[in-house]
């Protein structure tokens, strides 16, 4: 299912589970609905998007990441699919109304010992959700939308003064400040907005630099981490204020940060 949703094909989520219900007769279908958020979770743990609708389920056990990393070897076009949307380019969507975009954050969860533990021992062939983050033409058109949306936000405020001051500072003043967007709360003070775009879920983790913590930790009451989600196919956005560190699990040697 993953693979035909990764290169835009239609699949049956139901019927998918019917079949699965014949061959496990003691599981309902809210424990298969529970089992494939586990999947999902292990599939983030080997650098795979996860399919849309599975929300993340954290604290699995280590024989279901092992079985994953087994079954993946023999998918050739699970990993041509990851492959190209990883890499595709992007362009910022015509979007005129955004008020139906920014939506609640994941929470923070922490996972069972048993599958990080495992983790150590499990082989990525490759991280598609590192690649994606160095895709540079999705990440600007991230940037871009967020800039959209902030002159959209402060003008439905009432402050035009104020989103006409918006500054895309990363392309104005180079990437490297810790942020990319200046932009104004309410009240005319300063929001310096880093943006982390991905086309995959909500729960997908990013990728932080150093400089990136360190500014959330210095400018914490203005900080905002504004993660793009679902970017090719419906947009949306959910921002986290203050020190990143707060709300994620960070991986201490990739600054790999993820809620579950």
């Amino acid at each position: 299912m993953l693979a035909l949703e990764l290169s835009g094909q239609t699949f049956n989520k139901s019927a998918h589970r019917k079949a699965l219900k014949q061959k496990l007769s003691q599981r309902s279908d809210g424990s298969i609905e529970f089992k494939h958020g586990n999947i999902s979770a292990v599939m983030i743990e080997l650098g795979f998007p996860y399919i849309r609708g599975y929300q993340p389920r954290g604290n699995y056990q280590s024989l279901l990441l092992e079985v994953a990393t087994e079954q993946i070897k023999w998918l050739p076009t699970l990993d041509a699919a990851a492959q190209s949307a990883a890499v595709q380019p992007a362009q910022v969507p015509d979007l005129q109304d955004f008020s139906h975009v920014s939506v609640d954050p994941p929470s923070k969860t922490h996972k069972a010992a048993e599958s990080s533990v495992f983790k150590e021992l499990a082989p990525v062939k490759r991280d598609y959700l590192a690649q994606e983050a160095r895709n540079q033409s999705l990440g600007l058109a991230g940037e871009e939308f967020v800039l959209q949306y902030e002159h959209w936000r402060l003008i439905s405020l009432g402050h035009k003064n104020l989103a006409d001051k918006v500054e895309h500072v990363s392309k104005t003043k180079g990437d490297g400040l810790g942020y990319d967007i200046l932009s104004f709360d309410a009240n005319g003070k300063e929001k310096f907005i880093e943006v982390k775009t991905t086309s995959f879920g909500r729960d997908t983790p990013f990728f932080v630099t150093d400089r990136e913590l360190n500014f959330s930790q210095v400018a914490e009451s203005q900080f905002h981490l504004t993660r793009v989600f679902e970017f090719r196919k419906s947009p949306k956005i959910f921002s986290l204020r203050g020190s990143i560190g707060q709300h994620c699990n960070l991986d201490p040697v990739t600054y790999r940060a993820s809620f579950t």
